[in-house]
């Protein structure tokens, strides 16, 4: 979209890639409203948490789950000097989906810090990731939890498609926990994160986190 074609489709009051998150979002589940999350001080006054938001709906697709999204990796707001980039912001936004954990109460929320956590990583460090990128949690990928899922790797999520925004294209990346067992042999393999990922899809096609897998 053009410059001129952009200030004719929105005003300054739109936030414009939000926007295209949500359409995505609402695709998938339609009428449901998700729970969000926002920083009390957004990070463009001072706030320590680089993502102005992260909300997650329950999805029923395979199995019931938590489905999260990140706002903050993209370009969210009305801003003409990113209109027609190549990419926005980043490029990508994280998904995640989690099997319920008994311990959580129905209330997810340490998702949500651990997605900041690696918006803060992406924002101080100046890297990004990609399809097939891997990184450990540094520990448990739930604090202070008895569970052998520790480290990522970071797939294309099964649902949505990368898309071209007004401000550039945005993919959607999901984050999918892996053992301590799993990351050390792609630490030593590191040509073999796609391989490990399409084991995983064999039983679990939309690659939901279970705290609880073993292998």
């Amino acid at each position: 979209m053009n410059l001129e074609d952009y200030k004719k489709t929105f005003s300054e009051d739109d936030a414009v890639g939000w926007l295209e998150i949500d359409k995505e979002f609402d695709r998938l589940y339609p009428s449901q409203e998700p729970k969000h999350f926002a920083p009390a001080i957004s990070y463009m006054l001072g706030g320590d948490n680089p993502l102005d938001g992260v909300s997650y709906y329950e999805s029923k697709s395979q199995e019931d789950h938590f489905h999260f999204i990140t706002y903050g990796f993209s370009e969210l707001y009305y801003n003409e000097e990113k209109a027609d980039g190549e990419y926005s912001k980043w490029g990508f936004e994280l998904t995640f989906r989690l099997k319920p954990f008994e311990a959580d109460n129905g209330n997810p929320s340490w998702a949500v810090a651990l997605l900041q956590n690696i918006a803060k990583y992406v924002f101080n460090s100046g890297n990004w990731f990609e399809k097939f990128h891997y990184m450990p949690a540094n520990g448990p990928l739930r604090l202070n939890t008895d569970t052998d899922i520790t480290a990522l790797v970071f797939v294309t999520d099964p649902e949505i498609e990368k898309k071209q925004t007004p401000h550039g294209e945005v993919s959607f990346l999901q984050i999918v926990g892996i053992t301590s067992a799993e990351y050390e042999h792609i630490k030593e393999n590191p040509e073999s994160v796609e391989e490990l990922v399409n084991k995983l899809r064999e039983k679990n096609p939309l690659l939901i986190t279970d705290l609880n897998r073993k292998d």
